[in-house]
């Protein structure tokens, strides 16, 4: 089984087949031996009604006793280690499950790795939960085909040369017969594929409303608007019920089929037999042996509809992993170095310019619009933005992760201890954070109280995404872990949005002074931070409309008055 640690290697993601079989060729030889062990026992089984009908024709019709006993001892020993095989089989093909789902998982979790920042610009976060949840364990499943699939075949073959040695009549029908059967559940494994499609999608979706439901319950109960995302859900719950019903419907009638059809060819081909047994072209002991060899069928036959199901649901969910795995972060085509010294960030689309070693501030109407600037200059979206005269689609991405940084209001919060969440490389090694780089940059961000309130200061255990704490002790939290990078350039997207006043207000006054001579750009309307900033960029529609100091844009600048003064009336 693949180790936690081992490359996944490189999966195939030309469509859902091959990256079914992808998964096969990264363990061959535990895929061949689940195979030979398969097809070992499934011929076993057919061993059985042969032995029957030995001890019956040899042994007991004629009453000699010694050659019974020796065909009853016979059918003990292959019983018994049918038996062993049959464990052996499981546990092997377990293995090989659950390689394919351990496989699964870190071929996904290294591609949201790579996409990074740009994985919640590409896809919900609800497509990748429920592909961990549910596509990873169907694709495991889909992998019995391996063992059992192919034990099948090998089993479907000998029987049907058993049979030839009995009747030819009886082996044409069974030839024929046993195709026929998964011809006419074949129509309903189609139907089943695009019924699951349908299906997985509307699952997604659903996943991410919840998502969103839970990540944003307390502000929606704030602003009256729960009962309007409640409603949407309701509606999206029922949607996949619904499709969830047609799945199960389509899925009914296959497993229907793959008992039903099966115990009714064993009782025409039992009819046949007993037919030619009271005409004398077979023996009973013949009798006997067909009726066991077409019972030995209906195990071979059941699991064949079994994978054929399995396989449908697989491929399904193979072609969700590979459209997740065929997205690519931002290209990255710049092969010259950042500045040598600090460079002013310029944004054409808005008009924009960030000097270096300044506070500046982005005040705007439509948060949106200033948070896509910062999205620009900090090369997250595709743009004509340049440093220090340089486009940044010029420059290597690793250098402008580097020395820029954008803290988003939003960003993830894991969970750990509140230490570890603000500096992931606390106390490790060479990368570790000093006790007085921590200590100053939770004073800058005014959290103190935080750490000072929680029963454990900075070793206390912290929810995902700080779920215990209010929505403004978080925001400071973010804000500490942005102030310790220490970036040439900080980037902050309402990083005071959810402070009361007060606190707001020393946030402001210390930013400034923990950010002196290094380059600062946030996006606000509060006139707390932006009575702080060394220069103030007013922008209407996503364009610069006016810049200078906040004194200055309030004594020019009615929008801005405006604005800043929260008067709706004037604005419009």
């Amino acid at each position: 089984m693949i180790d936690a640690y081992e490359d996944p290697g490189t999966p195939d993601v030309r469509g859902g087949w091959r990256y079914l079989w992808w998964l096969v060729r990264c363990q061959p030889g535990r895929s061949v031996a689940g195979a030979l062990l398969g097809s070992t026992w499934m011929v076993l089984l057919a061993a059985t009604p042969y032995l029957m009908a030995k001890a019956i024709d040899e042994g007991l019709e004629p009453g000699d006793w010694p050659a019974l006993s020796g065909w009853c001892f016979a059918l003990f020993a292959v019983g018994s280690f049918n038996a062993w095989l049959s464990i052996m089989r499981h546990r092997t093909m377990t293995r090989v499950r659950m390689d394919a789902n351990f496989r699964t998982v870190k071929v996904v979790v290294g591609q949201a790795v790579r996409l990074g920042a740009a994985l919640s610009r590409r896809t919900g976060a609800g497509e990748v939960v429920t592909i961990g949840v549910g596509d990873v364990q169907t694709i495991a499943q889909a992998l019995t085909v391996v063992g059992p699939g192919v034990g099948a075949c090998v089993a479907y073959l000998t029987v049907a040369a058993l049979l030839v040695s009995v009747s030819l009549v009886l082996a044409a029908v069974v030839l024929l017969g046993i195709p026929a059967i998964v011809v006419l559940v074949g129509p309903f494994l189609s139907r089943l594929q695009g019924a699951e499609t349908e299906y997985r999608n509307r699952q997604g979706v659903l996943t991410a409303r919840i998502a969103d439901l839970a990540g944003g319950l307390r502000v929606l109960n704030g602003l009256g608007g729960k009962s309007l995302v409640a409603d949407a859900f309701h509606r999206d719950s029922q949607h996949l019920r619904t499709q969830g019903y047609r799945v199960g419907a389509v899925t009914s009638w296959v497993q229907a089929l793959g008992v039903g059809l099966p115990t009714l060819f064993l009782a025409v081909v039992t009819w046949l037999a007993a037919r030619l047994a009271a005409q004398g072209d077979i023996t009973v002991g013949e009798l006997v042996a067909v009726y066991g060899y077409v019972a030995v069928l209906v195990g071979p036959v059941a699991f064949w509809v079994e994978c054929g199901y399995q396989l449908s649901r697989g491929v399904v969910a193979a072609r969700r992993v590979v459209t997740f795995l065929r997205l690519e972060p931002l290209e990255d085509r710049g092969t010259r170095d950042a500045p040598a010294e600090p460079s002013a960030l310029h944004d054409p689309e808005s008009g924009v310019t960030l000097l270096p070693g300044r506070l500046t501030a982005l005040a705007s109407a439509h948060p949106a619009d200033s948070a896509a600037v910062l999205d620009r200059l900090a090369r997250y979206t595709p743009s004509r933005a340049t440093w220090g005269g340089v486009p940044l689609d010029e420059i290597r991405l690793p250098q402008i992760r580097e020395h820029i940084l954008l803290a988003d209001h939003e960003a993830d919060l894991f969970a750990g201890t509140l230490g570890e969440m603000i500096a992931p490389h606390r106390g490790a090694g060479n990368c570790a954070t000093s006790h007085d780089a921590l200590a100053t940059a939770i004073h800058a961000a005014v959290a103190d109280d935080i750490a000072q309130g929680l029963p454990n200061g900075l070793d206390s255990q912290m929810d995902p995404q700080a779920r215990n704490l209010s929505g403004g002790q978080r925001q400071r939290i973010r804000l500490t872990r942005a102030l310790l990078a220490n970036p040439e350039i900080l980037l902050a997207v309402e990083p005071t949005s959810a402070l009361d006043a007060h606190t707001e207000a020393l946030v402001a006054e210390r930013l400034k002074g923990a950010r002196e001579g290094r380059t600062t750009a946030l996006t606000t309307t509060s006139p707390l931070v932006l009575d702080h900033a060394d220069t103030v960029l007013y922008l209407v529609d996503g364009k610069l409309a006016a810049s200078g100091t906040h004194q200055q844009l309030l004594t020019r600048e009615p929008g801005y008055r405006a604005l800043v003064a929260r008067d709706v009336e004037v604005m419009k």
